[in-house]
């Protein structure tokens, strides 16, 4: 894309879809991880464990819709040549 070139509605749609297949996926690791855990502390009750899942649930969420905007804005702005780092601690170039 040239600069001054506006985006289809389309390549957006692509572009914001890609991001979130990457980033969900990248970071779909540890929250398996940290819900493991969490089922295995003895420490905490069954209501206490499904209170610990429920909010790393929402900060997978919360971080992968962070990572999703800021991947998608890079792109569509057209700063696509400059590798940096995402919360998934993968370094991405586009």
């Amino acid at each position: 894309m040239r600069k001054g070139e506006t985006m289809k509605k389309e390549e957006i749609a692509h572009i914001v879809t890609e991001a979130t297949m990457d980033i969900y996926e990248a970071l779909a690791p540890q929250l398996i991880q940290l819900i493991e855990e969490t089922k295995k502390n003895t420490e905490l009750t069954d209501g206490e464990k499904s209170d610990e899942i429920l909010l790393h649930m929402v900060g997978y969420v919360k971080s992968c819709t962070n990572q999703i905007i800021i991947e998608s804005l890079t792109k569509i702005l057209g700063d696509d040549e400059h590798e940096h780092s995402c919360q998934c601690g993968h370094n991405h170039t586009h």
